[in-house]
């Protein structure tokens, strides 16, 4: 079975560098959104709003807009010349349902350029890793309420977009809840995003050679148990490297939570990190996915190889 191997690296953002920020999943609200395009403007970025980001699906509320126009809207995006970033606006719903609409070909053949995001977006980090072979941001999206209000988000992601050499080493705010030390390549996300993946046409077929992140928001610890032993049983923790593991907002407290995670995980015989600040949480990091690193469980740092972007 093949190994997460690195991905190519898209060329980092300089001043005056034009960024589109799309909507591919759930509905916008429109005063975050301008609160997080000041930011942008803020760091000397040209965002454009692409079309249908503001939309709301006539009849299902939690997508924003059609199908076709959430599609059309990242495709345009990606391919316009122009561009030389794509940043989503929000995660809740919806990239699994475009993800099939986008033509990869003509995506592939507009070249390398930046693209962050998490939570539902995990979908398309999946993606684009499978169909273009790109490092993706798993990083705060621009009307997202923990970026606009969180200084150090800010501070890391911008840090990431236009000197990523300063920020190479990335630290937790947690421990081991399995010691040792990894090399890998970065992949991940949203757990319950990336046991829906599986099976589908995006989906790489393990984990095998990586450092896996895994976070998510919301969850039952029953439903994170079962996207645990899902991933288990498909084989696709088979070779696993590593595990990070973000933040798990909304859910049981942690001390119940680790527990089923040190149960569900701990029989890979691999190192475990964990409390590692991305995901849904204040202050969130932004984390590269398709770098080569060194992770250190016992002091709580990832260590790219190279920066995350060219």
């Amino acid at each position: 079975m093949s190994r997460v191997r690195p991905l190519r690296r898209p060329p980092r953002l300089a001043p005056g560098a034009r960024v589109a920020v799309v909507a591919p999943s759930g509905p916008v609200p429109e005063e975050r959104l301008q609160a997080g395009l000041d930011v942008l403007r803020g760091w000397d970025l040209d965002p454009v709003v692409a079309p249908h980001v503001l939309d709301r699906h006539a009849r299902f509320g939690y997508l924003a807009g059609t199908d076709a126009d959430r599609a059309a809207d990242l495709q345009s995006a990606w391919c316009d010349p122009a561009v030389d970033a794509v940043i989503c606006a929000r995660g809740g719903y919806g990239a699994q349902r475009i993800a099939d609409l986008l033509d990869w070909t003509a995506m592939r053949a507009a070249g390398p350029k930046v693209f962050v995001g998490f939570s539902d977006i995990t979908a398309l980090h999946e993606a684009f890793a499978t169909r273009l072979g790109l490092v993706t941001l798993h990083g705060p999206m621009a009307a997202g309420a923990d970026f606009v209000k969180s200084a150090r988000a800010q501070e890391h992601l911008e840090a990431t977009l236009f000197a990523p050499e300063t920020v190479r080493t990335l630290v937790s705010d947690g421990t081991a809840l399995v010691p040792g030390r990894a090399r890998g390549v970065t992949l991940g996300g949203c757990l319950s995003l990336l046991a829906a993946d599986l099976g589908t046409p995006h989906a790489r077929p393990s984990a095998r050679g990586g450092l896996l992140c895994l976070e998510d928001v919301g969850e039952e610890t029953y439903r994170i148990d079962r996207y645990l032993t899902q991933l288990l049983r498909a084989g696709w923790l088979d070779g696993v490297a590593g595990l990070l593991l973000g933040s798990w907002a909304q859910c049981e407290p942690y001390d119940g939570l680790r527990a089923l995670l040190a149960d569900r995980l701990g029989g890979l015989g691999v190192p475990v990190a964990e409390q590692f600040g991305f995901g849904h949480c204040e202050d969130a990091l932004t984390v590269p996915f398709g770098v080569a690193a060194e992770l250190d469980a016992d002091a709580g740092t990832l260590t790219l190889d190279e920066p995350a972007l060219s």
